[in-house]
């Protein structure tokens, strides 16, 4: 195996780790910079697997709160209710996830220039919906309706569009529908939990046949890094847009996505001529 593979899958590792949470696209950014480098995984499973990485930092991170939840589901029907909640904003992706996998990971992971173009676009949403005056009636994720939670997890399948974000499409969903900030961050965080662990075991049951020890190993380490730049974002991001908000995100989307936009014409055939 060659060591710039290793070299390629940790950079794309660390991305994945610093992206995965914040409401700019990790796949979105992770494609990107897998095409520009030249990277190529089998199946394109090495995007979606490195996610375990994310999973293990998130989880690590909420070990006790989630232990807290988990005592109190025999007890407090709000534990119940909010568990609930996340199962039922899963389902969704779920359906539709199985349904479109073939055509995701085919057709709209091999098209870089709709994914820069979901970045710029979802830039823009974001600036959008962080400058608009909003009168939130949810500020405790424990205390998010099934209703609202469904609304979310509907909303949330539009990451399926590599360039939308994941985290972005729940965090603007449930500002929209009335949750703060830090809520809708935390909720997100929460989601991400099946949803990611759902999208790994799928996609490793899919490309069981074709994944190889070469593979096992480019894999492993982007895990790793993965897990690592993780374990930051997520130690640190509730606080930050509690207080800056999602502005930086929507100009970050902006400026990596006309960059990539600018990138991909002039490497393309006649591109700049």
């Amino acid at each position: 195996m060659a060591s710039q593979s290793l070299f390629d899958a940790a950079v794309l590792g660390v991305l994945e780790g610093l992206t995965e949470f914040i409401p700019v696209s990790s796949t979105g950014h992770v494609l990107l910079a897998g095409h520009f480098l030249g990277f190529e995984s089998t199946g394109k499973a090495f995007e979606v697997l490195i996610q375990l990485g994310a999973i293990l930092a998130i989880l690590s991170v909420y070990a006790a709160r989630l232990l807290e939840i988990a005592k109190a589901v025999p007890t407090d029907p709000k534990a119940r209710r909010f568990i609930t909640a996340v199962l039922l904003a899963f389902l969704p992706a779920v359906v539709i996830g199985v349904i479109a996998h073939d055509f995701i990971k085919t057709v709209l992971f091999e098209t870089p220039m709709l994914i820069a173009a979901m970045l710029v676009f979802g830039g823009f949403v974001l600036l959008w919906v962080d400058r608009r005056v909003h009168n939130p009636r949810y500020h405790d994720v424990m205390d998010f309706p099934l209703p609202l939670a469904f609304k979310i997890g509907l909303i949330q399948c539009l990451a399926m569009i590599p360039g939308v974000s994941r985290s972005g499409a729940t965090i603007v969903g449930a500002l929209l529908l009335g949750a703060d900030k830090r809520s809708a961050a935390e909720f997100s965080f929460f989601l991400s939990m099946p949803t990611m662990a759902g999208a790994f075991a799928f996609d490793l049951f899919k490309n069981r046949d074709i994944l190889s020890f070469d593979d096992a190993a480019v894999i492993l380490t982007g895990f790793v890094a993965a897990f690592i730049s993780a374990v930051f974002v997520v130690r640190h991001l509730l606080d930050f847009v509690a207080r800056r908000g999602y502005s930086i995100f929507g100009w970050w989307r902006i400026v990596v996505g006309t960059a990539a936009l600018v990138a991909l014409w002039l490497t393309s055939p006649g591109g700049g001529a």
